[in-house]
């Protein structure tokens, strides 16, 4: 891991509208900022189909279209944004670091807006064989199966991006969509490489082994047909409504809900460490909402960087 020096002002954890709308107004505010996304098509907005009731919309238009919308603009005002997966933090000291696979983050505050997509281990056997032939990440773990067969559980198009990444390491490559379509965009390519096998319409049942991975057990969703298949690695991508904080190891205050704590300004228990966005468990799960708290949480982080007991409410003018 590249431990690279160069110091942000504020490191944003996650590229959905709470993060986005936080770098438009950290950007514009000339914190040196950067967004790190782990994938521009995870999120809930993603997902979305139409949106038409967001302000300033005359047309509906998709989530993806809005969240470009999002990106494109935080860009123009100078933020930086890099697609990689967090994977831990050390959030403690006046400088705060995020970890990725190959390189540290280092920033004088950090936004957490990670989402609520995340869920509970679900399939039979999933919890048991966690870091024991499961994973989360493709890209941290798929040099462990170079040779070996895996499987990927999802239908989105991360799940398709991640089943790809492990087609460079893995001898056979499974793609197992619970649905009957694949759910990516229209237009989008999806790779056809030797050793990718897509299956659709298929729900893992359980993952069975000793002290590794070694079966899993699927069903047809048609006809209720079940059959196992030998496995040496299962990467799931299925998602949930959780919040998505597993990297943070309990770094900052949570809820019984796994929610981050915040006040009214965003603020974590951890000076410098803000929080926005459906990852606190706003009680209203919509993007104006979500775009409305990255904004206070920018005016909090800009106000915690530049020791001001008052937030700087126009930015138009200079300092």
């Amino acid at each position: 891991m590249e431990n690279n020096e160069e110091l942000y002002d504020v490191v944003i954890i996650g590229g959905g509208p709470a993060g986005l709308t936080a770098a438009q107004y950290a950007a514009r505010s000339d914190l040196k900022t950067v967004v790190l996304d782990k994938s521009p098509t995870a999120g809930a907005l993603a997902f979305t189909d139409k949106i038409e009731n967001y302000p300033g919309l005359p047309e509906p238009i998709t989530g993806k279209e809005l969240l470009d919308i999002f990106r494109s603009q935080a860009i123009k005002f100078g933020a930086e944004y890099v697609e990689v997966q967090v994977i831990g933090v050390a959030l403690q000291g006046e400088i705060k670091e995020v970890y990725t696979m190959d390189k540290i983050y280092k920033g004088k505050s950090v936004i957490i807006a990670t989402g609520a997509m995340g869920r509970k281990p679900s399939i039979k056997g999933e919890k048991e064989f966690l870091g024991r032939g499961v994973s989360y990440c493709a890209i941290c773990d798929a040099a462990f199966f170079r040779g070996k067969t895996v499987c990927v559980i999802g239908d989105s198009e991360e799940a398709v991006k991640e089943a790809e990444l492990l087609t460079r390491f893995a001898a056979t490559v499974y793609l197992l969509s619970p649905s009957k379509k694949l759910k990516v965009p229209e237009g989008f390519h999806v790779p056809e490489k030797e050793n990718l096998k897509i299956i659709t319409g298929v729900i893992v049942k359980e993952i069975l082994g000793s002290e590794v991975v070694e079966m899993i057990k699927i069903k047809d969703v048609a006809t209720d047909e079940e059959k196992e298949m030998p496995m040496d690695g299962v990467f799931v991508y299925l998602h949930g409504s959780k919040p998505v904080v597993d990297f943070l190891n309990f770094a900052v205050d949570l809820s019984d809900e796994e929610c981050v704590i915040t006040n009214k300004m965003m603020e974590t228990n951890i000076p410098g460490v803000f929080a926005a966005g459906d990852v606190t468990c706003v009680e209203v799960r919509q993007v104006v909402i979500a775009a409305a708290n990255g904004c206070v949480a920018a005016l909090s982080a800009d106000r915690y960087v530049h020791g001001r007991k008052r937030r700087r409410y126009d930015w138009s003018k200079s300092k």
